[in-house]
């Protein structure tokens, strides 16, 4: 498959199902969401069934922070790290790896350049399985706390 093309309806319905399992498994209950955070995360599963991995791990954390401002802090002042280290009840070194991981995609370092040109296609693999990763954080975040 060419890498600007829409991958086939077989893949995308492949990874549709996947997440939607994932979701079927971490959802076990009444859980409280946030109207953003869920507006984030439907264009967030778009790009992973059309394969756009930096975008999924770039709005995996705008997901989670919405998300956990809005459900657990009820606070637009603190700062994302710090939220996610109060907030995310999952284990900290994912939470932080994703949060750091976004920062190096956004924050271009001259020093230590992260993306190339050719990165989508010299790194796709990786990519790939980071977005999926950032993914199951996610879903993590949304279904840590049930409702009431």
């Amino acid at each position: 498959m060419d890498r600007f093309e829409c991958p086939s309806v077989e893949i995308w319905n492949a990874r549709e199902t996947w997440i939607q399992e994932e979701i079927e498994k971490a959802e076990t209950g009444c859980y409280m969401v946030s109207d953003h955070s869920t507006a984030l995360f439907m264009d967030m599963r778009l790009a992973y069934c059309a394969g756009a991995w930096l975008s999924v791990i770039v709005m995996s954390v705008s997901v989670i922070d919405a998300h956990l401002r809005e459900t657990e802090a009820d606070n637009n002042e603190i700062g994302t790290a710090k939220l996610f280290n109060e907030f995310y009840f999952g284990e900290s070194e994912e939470i932080n790896w994703l949060r750091q991981l976004r920062n190096k995609y956004v924050h271009h370092n001259l020093e230590k350049p992260i993306l190339g040109m050719n990165a989508f296609f010299n790194d796709y693999e990786e990519m790939e399985k980071n977005a999926t990763k950032a993914m199951l954080i996610c879903i993590k975040a949304f279904f840590q706390t049930p409702g009431v």
